[in-house]
């Protein structure tokens, strides 16, 4: 690797030696598989490849899905599975929109709103909240029949031990059905979007065990847990082809119609009695049966699709090769009693990432598991779901979804230049395609926007090529140009202002009365300020205009000896409803790297402020990790390690590895990528950092081995 910009390679080397010797990566991992003894919604696993996943209960199938639909959900989605209902009213996107002058200039600007007031305008901007959708593809699960004919149910299955080899991505479920023992084995595929099994039972040859393939309906609510099968009229499925080792069949929805590959060592397929719902059954001249089911947008043919044999071996091989490259931590030895649990959160939050959203869109908050937010993909999030991947040496996966903004990059420049800006405004709620969403919230949110300019410069940064530069630097500068045409020029006081006409990210605060968060005018400055490193990479000269708003965008708000979280809330601690939802003001010295126009002192004691003032119940998962970043930077490893245990209901990781955040939300992604970045930067450090492991205390109680890291900005 090449020297890192703006950082030391001492400190990587450093913490590559700290505590001795080569980490032995498959212990570290393995000693972190997940065994399941019992049924808990909130426990089933998942296989996948970052672009499409499945998960399941403790039948290593989809058996149960209504017995989880309220935990952890036993989803089928892949990121190319979208609906949309057809639209019979002729809505428009116009009707979303609605016109402010925030700042009294003259300057109008249109935004695509939720409407309070019913009627036409209200409905419009509800279709296309709901439309398009992410779908959930498919249930394949087990019917298992009792000896008395009936289906057995959850309580029928006894002597349950499953067991998640994260090392392989291999489960392995036995469990027993009135005595009778079921042994299953389930691997994704890491090319395709395929999952296959091999299941041994003496209940195969007595004809009582059958394969369930079965398509719910989409709700196109704000969670989708694929357990909905009203509307049977509205969709179709039919068998396209069958013979004796396999069948195709397609299912018909309003937007989309997709195909199930099904290859199977001996068995046939029939339609139930069911609407949707279909039986393969195995021959019953062997205990053994192996299945292969590939889900696919285009058709094709079963033949050709992975036996679990080859499903198997891409398992392994994708899954060694992932976790033997890149970054690696071993806190084995350390007398802190919380070392085991981070570094099982370590360890579980990487498998997860890989599988949920290493894919080529940025991900939804709840991966590709079940809906939130219709399916959609919030823009400010993807830092928290892609950063990690570039500090952990892998930043291939990061780049995977970097590639969409070039994709959507007209609609970010349409929506600009709808509200009178110049660049590209990246939106904040988004379906596949970057169409956004109506929203009285992201529709004001920006801080998403620098975004794009972070994760270019750590792919930059990681072998300083300058084919990046090439490949990126367009978007960078769109970006930049509007940022630097977004602040308001202030006259009387000579600077630029953010606002109004904003939301911060601590989305307590009204658009029509905030401006100048501190989190996004330290965010402004940083990212403008890189964007004028890339003009110079690029043998360009710097931007006059830009150089202009940095030096006079308004100066980081504080009151008392603390930073405020917006300028236009002088109250930030006194009034309970701004100690609510992120702490974003930490975000200023954590997420974003020390600026000149910083002070250190008054970050320290705004920590202590929020720490001791915030409501932390009403927060969100990844606000332990910002809240641990800012302690690392401010040299208070201590509480770096507090925050990261917080004993809060958000910050709870289940067993599964997921991080729990209410019985809404029962999984959160951004909270395991918060996590793995800042224990990223805790080992390896930051531009400016000192020592090695300089997020650890370095007091005797923490044993770290750690390697492959690239540095924090």
């Amino acid at each position: 690797m090449k020297l890192l910009l703006g950082s030391t390679l001492l400190a990587v080397v450093m913490a590559g030696c700290a505590g001795g010797g080569t980490i032995d990566r498959q212990e570290v991992v393995t000693r972190h598989n997940i065994v399941n003894t019992h049924i808990d919604s909130l426990e089933s696993l998942t296989v996948g490849n970052g672009a499409f996943a499945f998960t399941v209960d403790v039948t290593g199938l989809q058996t149960f899905p209504d017995r989880y639909a309220k935990g952890v959900a036993l989803g089928t989605q892949a990121e190319w599975g979208w609906n949309r209902f057809t639209d019979t009213v002729g809505y428009r996107f116009e009707e979303t929109l609605k016109t402010y002058d925030f700042n009294g200039d003259g300057h109008e600007a249109t935004y695509s709103v939720q409407w309070k007031e019913p009627g036409r305008n209200q409905d419009a901007a509800n279709w296309f909240r709901k439309n398009p959708h992410r779908l959930q593809l498919g249930n394949v699960g087990f019917d298992i029949y009792l000896k008395d004919g009936s289906l057995a149910g959850p309580e029928a299955i006894t002597a349950i031990r499953q067991e998640l080899n994260l090392w392989t991505g291999e489960i392995n479920s036995r469990f027993a059905v009135e005595g009778t023992p079921v042994e299953v084995v389930t691997v994704g595929h890491q090319e395709v979007d395929l999952i296959a099994v091999r299941i041994a039972s003496p209940l195969i040859a007595e004809g009582r065990l059958k394969v369930r393939l079965r398509y719910p309906y989409p709700t196109a609510e704000f969670l989708d847990e694929g357990t909905y099968y009203a509307h049977p009229d509205r969709h179709k499925t039919a068998i396209e082809q069958q013979d004796g080792s396999g069948a195709v069949i397609a299912h018909v929805l309003e937007g989309i119609t997709y195909r199930t590959l099904l290859s199977w060592t001996a068995g046939e397929v029939a339609a139930a009695d069911t609407p949707h719902y279909y039986r393969v059954t195995p021959a019953t001249d062997t205990d053994v049966f192996e299945l292969s089911v590939q889900f696919s947008p285009e058709t094709g043919d079963a033949s050709g699709i992975a036996s679990f044999a080859a499903t198997t071996a891409s398992s392994e091989a994708g899954w060694k090769d992932f976790w033997s490259r890149g970054a690696a931590i071993d806190f084995a030895g350390s007398t802190d009693p919380r070392a085991h649990e981070l570094e099982r959160r370590v360890v579980l939050s990487q498998y997860l990432t890989k599988v949920q959203c290493a894919g080529a869109y940025p991900p939804q908050e709840t991966g590709l598991t079940f809906n939130s937010w219709f399916g959609k993909p919030h823009l400010e999030m993807h830092w928290w779901h892609a950063v990690h991947f570039a500090l952990w040496g892998r930043p291939d996966l990061m780049e995977k979804s970097l590639g969409w903004y070039a994709e959507i990059a007209d609609k970010a420049r349409a929506l600009a230049k709808r509200q009178g800006y110049e660049g590209v405004r990246w939106p904040k709620m988004v379906d596949h395609e970057g169409q956004e969403s109506p929203s009285s919230v992201a529709a004001f949110l920006i801080w998403q926007q620098p975004h794009f300019i972070y994760l270019a410069e750590l792919a930059y940064r990681h072998e300083q090529d300058p084919a990046v530069i090439e490949k990126y630097k367009d978007l960078v500068f769109a970006t930049a140009e509007f940022m630097a045409d977004f602040p308001t020029y202030d006259a009387e006081n000579d600077r630029y202002n953010l606002g109004k006409g904003l939301i911060p990210a601590q989305e307590v605060f009204p658009a029509v009365e905030t401006f100048n968060p501190t989190y996004e005018l330290a965010y402004w400055d940083w990212a403008l300020r890189v964007a004028q490193q890339w003009r110079e990479r690029a043998g360009l000269p710097r931007e006059e205009k830009w150089d202009e708003v940095i030096d006079k965008l308004a100066p980081l708000p504080q009151q008392d000896g603390v930073y405020l979280a917006t300028e236009s809330a002088p109250d930030s601690y006194t009034n309970e409803r701004w100690r609510k939802d992120h702490p974003i003001v930490l975000g200023a010295l954590g997420m974003v790297p020390e600026s000149a126009k910083l002070d250190k002192a008054v970050m320290a004691s705004t920590l202590k402020k929020v720490w001791d003032t915030w409501f932390w119940e009403h927060t969100w998962g990844w606000d332990f990790p910002m809240t641990a970043m800012n302690a690392a930077r401010l040299g208070l490893p201590d509480k770096a390690l507090d925050a990261l245990f917080m004993d809060i209901q958000t910050n709870t990781y289940l067993k599964n590895g997921h991080n729990y955040q209410d019985s809404r939300l029962r999984i959160y992604l951004p909270g395991n990528g918060g996590l793995l970045t800042t224990v990223a930067m805790m080992a390896a450090g930051w531009d400016g950092s000192e020592g090695k492991l300089p997020g650890f205390p370095a007091d005797g109680s923490w044993t770290v081995k750690a390697e492959g890291f690239n540095p924090m900005p």
